[in-house]
């Protein structure tokens, strides 16, 4: 959320009511008379003061829009209105706590006796009559949903509210002239010590603002010293973090234990940022500004990170069950964290803390690209791409159309994201391109299926598995056309195509209401005609979709169980059987439609098991109508079966393989390659390292072909 505080902000997160609270009571509605006035014109610098003359303005009922079911006064189109609203406090004594509630499209900002109050989507500054949101914004509540919402803390409240009269003004503005829609509706509520009762009752969709003390999760603390967190544009804020380690209890008071400094900030997303739980994207810096790796709650040290906002995932765990799958399958995925957030004092929620997908030695560890590596070996690889939506501030993306072209099939575009295309010189930009053509070009081909003339030989088969049985299981929206990475590996690192990291798993799982194939447990993801047309040509061929068949029959009868996975989900969802009562206090949303929710659950504990029921069908689909043929890998053509002895073994492994082969990655139960011995081997091979356990072992022909033996360790 994006709100800009003048008055002072208070150095502690001290609770914003720390008197005791009888009940709550409504001295502004958005429905009683307001003075207003569309602006067509600057309404005068001083217009937000209580002592502005406000005669000449139009009288009105809020709110202010165009008429469009949430409005009971029309305007005609407009960049933004102006209203004003003055209000009687008797009693103030009595009144110990206050909260604004505003319900707005496009942006707000709000003024409480002539200082602002609350600003969200609305750039920083003195902002004219005739400027633009800094973004779009979706009125709430006649979605059934509950407004954005501000507590005034207690120091506000006792230099701001006075007995007598007091005025509220307010600014609304639309994204641009041409927008559909502007709402304005704003309700100021307070809290009253005693029973007695003076105001008007609060709405039926009011919720008291929580008192936030402790969690059992880490706390994330964020200052902005009066800035806005806007869009594409960062600014410096601080942030603390407070974790005092597993079973112990985390308060706002602790001192910052984990990370205490400067990060910059702005607003991620796209259609998420309709939400009024907002997520960001973070930079640890220093006091120059600069980045500075940090290790933050217990992940590998970086600086860019990604505070995620879930909101229409409403069992929170969505992203996390796929990237934990992911890397449970050998692959890296974004490590993830769990925490409470309260931004510039207020309680924002339950947020997870995810790794950025960027090249690193602990996140995608491939070689890095230097600007000076433009020939050679150091030219072939250090490539992070990605498929997603084009955005006008991205270096422009790039089709590869293959030659031939396959019959209704769509070019994708794909974008330069790490290094960034400005940052790479006409050399390397060239070369990618031309590396992405090739392979389309390799599909494309009447050979394609071909293990050695198609192909596989530039396509990291392992990990390409992994990312597509991952997407599958999840039946992610989003696979193969929104926030598909890939990357391309050095030649002397094997040169390979590498599909992934996962990311973006917010409406996979059943989360979503529209595109049947998405919805339901039946069918493929990669038989979506408009997706990118890698997948479905790799699953005609015989061999890669035996690889895929043979790898889910391997993990179903012994690691990705049922039980495992629901193990898994209920272990998360225990992880957060405090902190989510929280979260659906401050976004009371159970039980209400969030776009695009195809489940709409009463309880925490209805969402989770409409997650677990979902996931068990689509698990039972996939066993059954898998494609592929696993007698494709383990069949030799030549009749040399590769061998190891002895098997069991101790110490010493001796590998008995085809002529032709040329290497053996061996593979531990959580499909983690743990090994890879070269071969022909001239003696016996030192398996000291392996943990006992049984393994997998494939054998790489030349011909392209793989096949597997396994074998077991014993402890020594």
């Amino acid at each position: 959320m994006r709100f800009l505080l003048i008055i002072t902000l208070l150095t502690t997160m001290a609770p914003a009511f720390s008197q005791a609270i009888d009940h709550w009571e409504t001295v502004v509605y958005d429905s009683m008379v307001w003075r207003y006035r569309p602006g067509t014109s600057d309404p005068g610098a001083n217009w937000f003061l209580p002592a502005f003359n406000d005669n000449s303005w139009a009288q009105g009922r809020g709110g202010f829009g165009y008429g469009d079911g949430d409005d009971r006064t029309t305007v005609s189109s407009v960049m933004s209105v102006f209203s004003r609203k003055k209000f009687t406090i008797t009693n103030r004594s009595k009144i110990v706590g206050a909260v604004l509630h505003a319900d707005y499209d496009d942006g707000v900002i709000v003024y409480l006796n002539g200082v602002e109050i609350f600003r969200r989507t609305m750039p920083a500054g003195p902002v004219a009559f005739n400027q633009g949101s800094a973004g779009f914004h979706e009125a709430q509540l006649y979605q059934g949903l509950v407004p954005d919402s501000f507590e005034l803390t207690a120091s506000q409240l006792g230099q701001l509210l006075v007995s007598g009269e007091n005025t509220l003004a307010v600014q609304v503005h639309n994204e641009n002239i041409s927008s559909s829609d502007l709402s304005s509706r704003v309700f100021l509520s307070v809290a009253i010590s005693d029973n007695s009762f003076t105001y008007l009752p609060v709405p039926g969709w009011f919720v008291p603002p929580l008192n936030f003390q402790s969690s059992d999760l880490p706390i994330i603390s964020i200052h902005t010293a009066g800035q806005t967190i806007q869009d594409e544009t960062r600014i410096v804020a601080n942030m603390g973090i407070i974790d005092n380690g597993a079973g112990q209890r985390n308060r706002i008071t602790d001192p910052f234990n984990t990370y205490d400094g400067k990060i910059s900030i702005e607003i991620r997303g796209e259609s998420s940022q309709m939400f009024p739980k907002k997520s960001y994207r973070v930079e640890t810096i220093d006091a120059n500004g600069n980045p500075v790796n940090a290790a933050l709650l217990g992940m590998p040290a970086e600086n860019d990170w990604v505070l995620y906002a879930p909101y229409t995932d409403k069992t929170m765990l969505r992203d996390v069950l796929a990237y934990q799958l992911g890397r449970a399958l050998g692959s890296y995925a974004p490590r993830t964290r769990f925490a409470e957030l309260v931004l510039n004092g207020e309680y924002m929620g339950v947020y997870i803390l995810i790794e950025k997908i960027k090249r690193d030695r602990n996140r995608v560890a491939m070689a890095e690209l230097e600007p000076g590596d433009l020939s050679g070996d150091a030219l072939t690889g250090g490539y992070l791409l990605r498929v997603d939506k084009w955005d006008a501030n991205d270096f422009p993306a790039w089709t590869a159309t293959p030659t031939p072209r396959l019959p209704g099939e769509e070019d994708k575009s794909f974008q330069y994201y790490d290094p960034k295309g400005f940052e790479l010189a006409e050399a390397q930009r060239s070369y990618i391109r031309e590396y992405i053509r090739q392979f389309q070009n390799a599909l494309t081909s009447t050979r394609f299926a071909d293990p050695v003339a198609g192909f596989k030989p530039m396509l990291d088969v392992p990990d390409a598995v992994n990312f597509i049985l991952i997407n599958e299981l999840g039946k992610n929206i989003d696979a193969y056309v929104f926030s598909t990475y890939l990357y391309k590996e050095r030649d002397s690192r094997g040169g390979k195509l590498h599909l992934g990291p996962l990311w973006d798993f917010n409406l996979a799982f059943g989360n979503v209401n529209y595109l049947a194939n998405a919805q339901f447990a039946p069918g493929w993801m990669w038989n979506d005609g408009y997706r990118i047309f890698w997948i479905r040509r790799m699953m005609q061929a015989p061999h890669f979709a035996a690889e895929m068949k043979c790898r889910w029959q391997t993990l179903r009868g012994g690691f990705f169980t049922n039980g495992y996975i629901m193990d898994k989900i209920d272990s998360l969802a225990a992880v957060l059987s405090e902190s989510q009562v929280r979260n659906y206090q401050r976004w009371p949303i159970l039980g209400t439609y969030v776009w695009p929710n195809q489940f709409i659950g009463n309880t925490y504990a209805e969402e989770i098991a409409f997650l677990k029921n979902w996931i068990a069908t689509r698990l039972t689909y996939m066993d059954n109508e898998m494609p592929g043929d696993c007698g494709l890998i383990t069949a030799v053509e030549d009749g040399v079966e590769p061998a190891v002895w002895p098997n069991p073994f101790t110490r010493e492994l001796y590998v008995e393989a085809p002529e032709d082969g040329e290497r053996l990655e061996i593979v531990n139960a959580l499909g983690e390659t743990v090994a890879v011995v070269e071969l022909p081997l001239a003696g016996p091979w030192d398996g000291a390292s392996l943990a006992a356990g049984v393994y997998v072992g494939r054998v790489y022909r030349a011909n392209g072909q793989v096949v597997t033996v396994r074998f077991a360790k014993r402890r020594e």
